[in-house]
């Protein structure tokens, strides 16, 4: 059986290609994609040719990228075939995979995570987004009645926002350029969505945040962060900037205020969580979460794989008239 695979093979240029799979071993199955989700800010980095060589990455997607390169991990899957150590009933059940876009695969079943039978496939396409996002909550320990800011209302930022509507917070204000995502934060029922490019933005916006998350993509939004959060407020800091870089403004007001920077990344579990949670826990609050949360409502487009070019050209060029594109076979 052939597989079409999407590869990335120098800065704004895409194949599709094909190969025959290699034969199942006996703990493996093959599995075809019903859909998979493009993530906007790390793939976008790979597109553009703007990631880093980071040799000593703690996760096997952001390590030692070069050109020509399969990328991508959010592919939800039905078992097709199984190799003989695997339970054949086990054919026609949908999974997750953390695997690049591909028609169809070879995988341990072990690499797969089975969805819940509440999930739509669309929803388990959210799964490491969530995840993320579950994340940045964690890192960031919100208390009852504190002020939060969420600067970028991408995916990740829309889902943390949504999990942030669940805490008694005394306030939740969100911030993107783009009028769509401004949208959709609004109606998660935040105290206010503002434009960042607005003239009066910093006027509109309290400076008095306890904890901003920093979700934009975008390496200068740190300075709105530290500008609009209080003393000995926290920022957690969730984007990756891949090769971006910006001057940041560490001096006035910054020097005294005892702000704490905060490095989010999923791959891992912070330290004084970690004798308590692992990934299996966590995952099972991430299934819960997309249950509740339905993210597949902030879908905007759906590609056939073979249409690939257009989907990246559009979250390139026009990335204020999508939220999450995704990828159906």
């Amino acid at each position: 059986m052939k597989s079409r695979t999407l590869y990335f093979i120098a800065p704004k240029k895409i194949e599709i290609r094909e190969s025959e799979l290699p034969a199942i071993k006996g703990d493996e199955v093959m599995v075809e994609t019903i859909c998979s989700a493009i993530s906007a800010g790390t793939e976008m980095l790979v597109y553009r040719g703007q990631f880093p060589n980071i040799a000593d990455a703690n996760d096997s997607f952001s390590s030692d990228l070069k050109y020509p390169l399969a990328y991508g991990y959010a592919c939800v899957v039905r078992i097709m075939e199984t190799g003989a150590q695997v339970d054949k009933k086990l054919q026609g059940k949908l999974a997750f995979a953390f695997h690049p876009h591909s028609s169809c695969f070879i995988i341990p079943l072990s690499s797969l995570f089975f969805l819940p039978d509440s999930l739509s496939p669309e929803a388990a396409c959210f799964l490491p987004n969530m995840e993320t996002a579950v994340n940045l909550i964690q890192d960031g320990a919100p208390i009852l009645g504190e002020k939060i800011l969420v600067l970028g209302q991408g995916a990740i930022g829309l889902l943390t926002s949504a999990l942030l509507r669940e805490f008694p917070l005394a306030s939740l204000w969100t911030s993107d350029c783009y009028s769509l995502r401004r949208g959709a934060s609004s109606a998660l029922g935040v105290t206010g969505a503002l434009d960042p490019n607005a003239k009066d933005f910093h006027e509109s916006l309290p400076r008095d945040f306890d904890l901003t998350y920093e979700v934009s993509g975008v390496p200068n939004v740190l300075n709105d962060a530290i500008a609009h959060t209080r003393f000995n407020g926290r920022i957690v800091i969730g984007s990756w900037y891949g090769e971006k870089r910006t001057q940041i403004d560490l001096g006035g007001t910054f020097h005294r205020s005892r702000i704490k920077l905060i490095s989010s990344q999923v791959s891992t579990i912070a330290s004084e969580l970690s004798a308590r949670w692992d990934k299996a826990r966590r995952f099972g609050v991430v299934w819960e979460a997309l249950r509740r949360v339905k993210p597949e409502q902030w879908i905007t487009h759906r590609f056939p794989i073979h249409e690939a070019e257009k989907a990246y050209r559009l979250l390139d060029e026009n990335p204020q008239d999508a939220i999450q594109v995704i990828f159906k076979y």
